[in-house]
């Protein structure tokens, strides 16, 4: 099911997500669900990661698909990540910067500078603890939405003069005055 993705200016952005329960069959069943679900929101919205904060749920629960952006990124083909309660276990001190966009902050986009390497500990859908080591754009994709996880949007991470820039796209999106081809939703 496509859900809406909430917009900036959302409590649920700012908000530390919690830890998903996988202990429970009835838990797994429903996190299953809601990956699928956000999977195809995911994907109906065009983008590339979403987190379950996006889409209005305060859990520990991120999904990215770099399989788009193959033309630009050729190493991403097969780099489709479904993680539960991810933790980084590594960040390089060598930085880079992209650009970054977000389906919760439509239509702009930033310079950001974030580690070039990680190492993530998660479970992934079939609830199997893995650990694995990212580098490059999958490294920022999961940055970014594991920022969501911890209520953090990318625009926090932007330099001052880009964030002044932007003030007033941000407070017209937390108002609803923004136009995209998905469902969106605010909930302060």
């Amino acid at each position: 099911m496509i859900l809406p993705i909430y917009l900036y200016g959302s409590q649920v952005l700012r908000e530390k997500a919690v830890d998903a329960d996988i202990e429970q069959q009835e838990e797994r069943e429903e996190l299953t669900k809601l990956l699928g679900d956000m999977y195809e929101t995911m994907k109906n919205a065009d983008g590339c990661g979403l987190a379950a904060p996006q889409v209005g749920r305060s859990l520990r629960v991120l999904i990215v698909d770099g399989s788009d952006l193959t033309e630009t990124y050729p190493e991403l083909s097969d780099f489709i990540r479904r993680m539960i309660n991810p933790v980084f276990t590594f960040k390089s001190e060598e930085m880079c910067t992209y650009s970054e966009g977000c389906l919760s902050i439509p239509n702009i986009d930033a310079d950001i500078e974030r580690p070039e390497v990680v190492r993530i500990r998660y479970f992934d859908e079939n609830f199997q603890e893995k650990e694995e080591e990212f580098d490059g754009f999958a490294a920022r994709m999961l940055q970014h939405e594991m920022d969501h996880l911890d209520g953090v949007v990318f625009t926090d991470r932007a330099a001052p003069i880009r964030k002044k820039i932007l003030g007033s796209k941000l407070n017209n999106i937390s108002k609803g005055k923004v136009t995209t081809s998905y469902r969106v939703k605010i909930d302060k």
